[in-house]
């Protein structure tokens, strides 16, 4: 702990450890390049290579740069996500667990201090529900086999830092660290070709499998240090269901919105995949449990009720128990958990390899293998053994609780329009006119719907065609169906609709569903067995949100389903739960960030408001993406800016492309990632139930700042020839030929901003430094305010969380932009006119911005957040290097499209795909 009033310079210890690591890892990377014969690449290292290089002529500058800059970025990364870490570890050690900003000890101790009693928290806990769900939108640019090497090398940094090193020591780790760079060097940096669904489904049970499943011990540990460290009763986290729950999802293989490679089949094999992954989980656990558990039979007879599951056990798998019975001998509680392996529906192996097998001597579901758990775990403390019970029983129960037999919950996406479609083809293979539904009034389509929903017969027969978008919807859920029957429901999230925008989208899945098997037929009428969820995107479709889920609610399946769901095969009825997803991308991609913000605050605030007065606790589901104009940002500050009453406990949220492998890619960073999760969806709960949705008197302020923001950001979307500037002084054409995710960059193919998707969208606007959905429109909304509106502002910047976060994610952005280079980009527009128009535009806006925001702020940035302008200024010039030689790649490329030559241009595309990779390691971000 600190002693008297000496703090430690923090920020400073962390910048000397970036500068002192950076120059290790970047000798070793010049040590491999020079042993390798590379010369020239080593002379042009930044950092610490020779400064003259960073003024070489583009033209010069050797065709493998791109590659030498990735790595060295990629090393830069990883030194400041380790000197955060260390930071952490040394704040914590120096002052106390309630030291680091947004984890369980802060947490505690706020919520303590505002009057929340031990009592209040501990009542919450078990109702927190987090969930990350995890996608593959096309934002990872970087190959599977890199991350696997920079795992590595995260790893060997590490050790590093373990104290004295014997010469030997330092000596063995350096040779490793080379090893590993070398490893990376001739892996290759870029994808020269798209990844394959298996490729995506694969990187994503890495982190499922491998990387959750050993952090969750430790999470669920600082929790209790916390709790103790807050003056509260350690007995209150004793019990089995006394922790927040923690569960994952996925899209990888169900998400099929645009996605013509996720089929029928691929979601099939994709529960199978997640359910063999979970046993493999649950396997390694029972048998390190096994290992453990040698207690001798003669210092501690087991408990009848041991003896009796025990026999339970051996009956159920008949000879199968001779040979553990035969083994360790006087050891009955390590035999009893070698029986629980035995009964996993899974065979293990060499190599890890599972293969899931079926019957009656198996578990087939995971609340059967739970209750043996408690059997052990209530036998161990009947004995005296609590210890042996927490330390070793508890930590494979609460994987058992988070994995089950499932690993995460799929998800299953698709688009409306796909919906309405497969509908019309149905219809028409009936003998019903449904050509033209997309014709039919909202009124016409809602009482077809609902006639439908009264009856249980399906449309057609199961193994009748009716059309590809019919046959696509109805195959995945045909699929779906019969996995529930054989193995519960546990591994589906639930059927998601894109692009939602009138209550007839949500009512046909039900009609699918029903025509699939999805449905029941219950006394009371149908259900859905897997929830419907609408997704809001755009900013219209959010203001439509509380019309469209007000009217849903009030249909009788809805309500029949939600009780199902709430009580299916429970002891205890859960509350009534709807889920909503809300998107980020496609409201600020129409909009601009002030709207798009403004628009989702609103729209959650009238969502919770309705569910209250339903009686139907809404659970969100955030579509954040990796970026700021994506919904990004820090996680404690984006929980503390949700509205009021919207965080009852219960959360999703997706993590997507470069910012999984960001966040989870290493132990110390996972841990403190999940954790700044739960700690604060639990402390924002808190606060979320005494209060009352509802917005601050500043919403009118708000309300003409988002409508002038979004005025000036239309304007210039509309300005004539927008687009033809757009796609000349940005890389998206080079990003359409990347292969950086399996799903294509845009829904149906049409070349048009209106098709294009977020994500490559704001990547390309990134890639060139612009960062337009990021900043744009917001200075021109500041600047419109009266002076009374703007002193309001700026006095509530540090009152009102949400207008601390979204202003200071816009000076993040407006940071991270350069002008210059702008200016460089801009130099591939061919008409000068159209240059120079859109120029003016956009700099007079980031001038303004920055201006604004300087002024509400009281001073500049560097001043407040030395730790980005550290960042930043880092990796200014190598930066620059690698702009300045993509724009010659893109100016060259692009002449050999124009002139015909297309087998040149894709000679020159790896080339060019290594110059994006490269910026966007540097930047930390695609889209």
């Amino acid at each position: 702990m600190i002693q008297g009033n000496s703090v430690p310079d923090y920020v400073g210890i962390g910048f000397k450890k970036i500068d002192h690591d950076l120059q290790f890892l970047i000798e070793c990377l010049g040590e491999v390049l020079e042993e390798l014969g590379l010369h020239e690449l080593s002379a042009h290292l930044p950092w610490f290579g020779k400064s003259h290089s960073l003024l070489t002529a583009v033209e010069a500058l050797p065709t493998q740069l791109g590659l030498v800059y990735s790595i060295a970025f990629q090393l830069l990364n990883m030194v400041e996500e380790n000197a955060a870490a260390y930071v952490r570890t040394l704040r914590e050690a120096s002052e106390g667990l309630t030291a680091e900003r947004g984890l369980w000890g802060e947490s505690l101790k706020k919520l303590k201090a505002s009057g929340v009693t031990e009592e209040e928290i501990a009542k919450m806990l078990p109702k927190i529900c987090v969930e990350p769900v995890l996608t593959a939108h096309p934002t990872e640019a970087k190959r599977l086999a890199v991350l696997d090497q920079h795992r590595a090398l995260f790893a060997l940094l590490v050790l590093r830092q373990r104290g004295v090193l014997a010469p030997s020591e330092e000596q063995s780790l350096r040779e490793q660290t080379k090893a590993a760079l070398e490893r990376l060097w001739r892996t290759g940096e870029i994808l020269l070709e798209k990844p394959k669904l298996a490729d995506e489904r694969r990187n994503i049970f890495h982190y499922l499998r491998d990387v959750f499943p050993s952090v969750l011990p430790e999470i669920d540990e600082r929790l209790r240090f916390a709790w103790a460290a807050a003056g509260f009763d350690p007995a209150k986290l004793s019990g089995s269901d006394c922790l927040p729950r923690i569960r994952f999802g996925n899209w990888v293989g169900g998400d099929r919105d645009g996605h013509p490679g996720v089929t029928a089949d691929v979601t099939a094999e994709t529960l199978e995949r997640m359910r063999a992954n979970a046993l493999l989980v649950i396997h390694r656990q029972l048998s390190e449990l096994a290992g453990k558990l040698t207690l001798s039979e003669w210092m501690q007879p087991p408990p009848a009720a041991l003896t009796a599951a025990r026999e339970k056990l051996v009956a159920a798998l008949g000879d199968a128990s001779r040979v553990i019975l035969a083994s360790n001998a006087g050891e009955p509680w390590r035999q009893f958990v070698e029986l629980l392996v035995a009964r996993l529906p899974v065979e293990i192996a060499p190599f890890q390899s599972s293969q899931l097998r079926e019957g009656e001597r198996y578990y087939r579901l995971a609340s059967e293998l739970a209750a043996d758990l408690e059997t052990l775990y209530n036998a161990l403390c009947e004995i005296g053994a609590k210890r042996l019970a927490e330390s070793d029983v508890r930590p494979v129960r609460r994987a058992l609780e988070v994995f089950g037999f499932h690993l995460a919950q799929l998800d299953i996406r698709q688009n409306s329009v796909f919906h309405a479609k497969a509908l019309s083809q149905l219809m028409v293979a009936t003998g019903i006119d449904g050509s033209q539904w997309e014709e039919w009034s909202e009124t016409e389509r809602l009482r077809f719907l609902k006639k439908e929903l009264q009856s249980p017969r399906p449309f057609l027969h199961a193994t009748a065609s009716a059309g590809p978008e019919a046959d696509a919807v109805l195959g995945c859920y045909r699929k779906v169906a019969s996995h529930i029957e054989r193995c519960g429901s546990d591994g589906l999230g639930a059927l998601i609709i894109s692009m939602t925008r009138r209550l007839s989208d949500l009512l046909v899945v039900y009609v699918l569903a029903r025509e699939a098997g999805l449905t029941r037929q219950l006394p009371q009428g149908q259900v859905c067995v897997l929830p419907v969820v609408p997704l809001f995107e755009t900013l219209g479709d959010l203001e439509a949100a509380p019309e469209i889920l007000g009217a849903f609610l009030e249909e009788p399946m809805t309500r029949r389903s939600l009780e199902y769901l709430a009580s299916n095969d429970r002891p205890e009825p859960l509350p009534l739960t709807q889920q909503v997803m809300v998107g980020y991308s496609d409201s600020n991609k129409d909009s601009g960030i002030l709207a798009s913000q403004w628009g989702l605050q609103k729209a959650q605030s009238q969502l919770a408001q309705l569910g209250l007065d339903a009686g139907v606790r809404i659970r969100f589901f955030h579509g954040r993406g990796g970026t700021v104009s994506r919904g990004a940002g820090p996680m404690h500050r984006f929980l503390e800016a949700l509205p009021d009453a919207s965080l009852m406990g219960d959360i999703r949220l997706t993590e997507q492309g470069e910012t999984i492998s960001q966040k989870f890619g290493n132990f110390v960073t996972c841990v403190y990632n999940i954790e700044l999760l739960v700690a604060g969806v639990t402390a924002v709960s808190v606060r979320h139930e005494r209060c009352s949705p509802g917005l601050p008197p500043l919403a009118p302020v708000l309300e003409r700042l988002a409508q002038s923001s979004q005025r000036a950001y239309r304007q210039l979307l509309e300005t004539e020839g927008f687009l033809t500037f757009y796609r000349q002084a940005t890389p998206i054409d080079a990003l359409e030929h990347s292969r950086i995710g399996s799903r294509p960059s845009r829904r149906t193919g049409q070349p048009s901003l209106a098709d294009l998707r977020a994500i490559p969208w704001v990547f390309s606007w990134n890639q060139s430094r612009f960062y337009v959905p990021g900043w744009f429109g917001a200075g021109t909304g500041l600047s419109q305010l009266t002076p009374q509106e703007f002193s309001e502002i700026q006095e509530q910047i540090r009152k009102w969380p949400f207008l601390h976060y979204v202003l200071t994610n816009i000076e993040s952005s407006i940071a991270s932009t350069d002008p210059d280079l702008m200016e460089a980009y801009a130099g591939l527009v061919e008409d000068p006119v159209l240059r120079e128009r859109f120029m003016k535009i956009i700099l007079d806006e980031w001038n303004l911005t920055a201006e604004m925001l300087e002024e509400l702020r009281g001073g500049p940035m560097a001043e407040r957040r030395p730790r980005m302008l550290k960042t930043l200024t880092l990796r200014a010039d190598a930066l620059r290097v690698l702009h300045l030689q993509e724009i010659d790649l893109l100016r060259r490329w692009r002449a050999l499209h124009k002139a015909g030559d297309e087998a040149g241009a894709e000679r020159m595309l790896p080339d060019l795909l290594l110059s994006i990779n490269a910026i966007a390691s540097g930047l930390r971000t695609t889209g």
